[in-house]
């Protein structure tokens, strides 16, 4: 596989083909943003073999697909295309899927909604992908190890045990803390100048940072922050101190 074209070439993967022409006529369309040209698969085995003989730069794909769900999918592609933007466009709940999303290495995740927000949402998520050259690092894929999701609120609806370790907590503690709480003031300060700017306009950030664990101390952490299509924020973070 390789990436000689001048547009860009997505390849959307879903089981239900009426899915698929509706997407790939809302991104080909003019005024969309995006300079793309949309090929689509409803079997996700034959979608592997056009990954390989094909000329493509992103890929959008379902989650619960007969055979191989998208998840599956995704551990395929990275044994041979580590680097390719993988989007997962899904109707999934995000707490029901988050950890399997971080793990497996997806670039990014967008649930499926109602109404055309979903895809222009979409093609902005794409854009920033492609863009950016953001596929998934195999080196950091140990270091995403606890999820969070943060709120309209800026506070926290979720968080895996993991995640609250880090920070000297249980998870029911974490709940309802502000995200800023977790950090000291000058990361506070960081994070709303560096890290909030890129999610709200529908990119990934990821980094290291500085975490606030309870006891009043801190330790460097990897951090991975996007925003979910209806506001909240889905963070996964580890402690790499040592």
């Amino acid at each position: 596989m390789t990436t000689v074209s001048e547009e860009t070439v997505i390849l959307h993967i879903d089981d239900d083909p009426a899915l698929c022409s509706l997407v790939a006529d809302f991104l080909e369309r003019e005024g969309s943003g995006l300079a793309c040209s949309v090929r689509t698969e409803t079997d996700p085995h034959r979608a592997l073999d056009r990954i390989r003989d094909e000329d493509v730069d992103c890929v959008i794909t379902d989650y619960n697909m007969p055979a191989l769900n998208g998840i599956e999918l995704l551990s395929a592609i990275r044994e041979e295309y580590p680097e390719l933007p993988v989007l997962l466009f899904s109707g999934e709940e995000t707490n029901d899927v988050a950890a399997e999303i971080i793990h497996a290495g997806v670039t990014d995740y967008l649930r499926k909604g109602f109404g055309t927000d979903q895809y222009t949402m979409l093609v902005r998520r794409v854009e920033h992908a492609v863009a950016s050259g953001e596929g998934f690092d195999p080196d950091a894929e140990t270091e995403l190890d606890g999820v969070g999701v943060v709120g309209h609120d800026e506070r926290f609806e979720q968080a895996d045990r993991t995640y609250a370790s880090f920070y000297d907590y249980d998870p029911e503690e974490i709940e309802g803390k502000h995200w800023s709480e977790l950090h000291p003031e000058e990361e506070v300060e960081h994070i709303r100048a560096n890290v909030l700017p890129v999610v709200s306009e529908g990119g990934k950030w990821t980094g290291r940072s500085e975490g606030l664990r309870a006891d009043g101390s801190t330790f460097t952490e990897s951090k991975m922050v996007t925003s979910l299509n209806d506001g909240r924020l889905l963070i996964a973070v580890s402690d790499v101190s040592q």
